[in-house]
């Protein structure tokens, strides 16, 4: 298998692993599902030169932004999987370990804290919540399951098939 396609399956099923956890946590927890839609809309207003909104949520609904939405987070998926495989080398995709696929996984965290959320109008850190620190909580829970996927998706593929060389 190439190191490309190896890539971008374990970025596949990590984000994969992340939205099964999504899809978990709200019966279990009461805790509602991402909404891709606004993420998709946030994208989808970045080509019409705006980046920043004081809430996503209110700004008008554009075409195909529930599909903009999916297709972003999985590619945020695939370059967060890109960036595990640039830092482990082929070495770690052989012999992967737990560390520095969770180090990773918490490192997308400042994605949504630091990004997103206060350029859509959430704030820093989810501030402009009603609930912060449970937005913060559960963006902590979802990233870590992310890194546990990432491990999981590499572990899985470097026993079902080796690198191409």
């Amino acid at each position: 298998m190439s190191l490309a396609i190896r890539t971008a399956l374990i970025g596949v099923l990590a984000t994969l692993f992340m939205d099964l956890w999504g899809m978990l946590r709200e019966p279990l927890f009461g805790f509602p599902r991402a909404n891709y839609r606004l993420i998709g809309r946030w994208f989808a207003y970045m080509p019409r030169g705006r980046f920043r909104h004081a809430s996503i949520a209110a700004s008008p609904s554009l075409p195909y932004e529930h599909a903009i939405g999916w297709l972003a987070h999985y590619g945020i998926g695939l370059m967060f999987a890109a960036l595990l495989v640039w830092c482990g080398g082929t070495d770690w995709l052989e012999r992967p370990t737990p560390g520095l696929a969770m180090g990773v996984g918490m490192t997308t965290l400042a994605a949504p804290l630091c990004l997103m959320q206060p350029a859509m109008g959430a704030g820093f850190a989810a501030s402009r919540t009603a609930k912060p620190w449970a937005a913060r909580t559960q963006s902590a829970i979802t990233h870590a399951i992310y890194g546990l996927g990432l491990y999981l998706a590499a572990w899985t593929l470097s026993r079902l098939a080796p690198l191409a060389g």
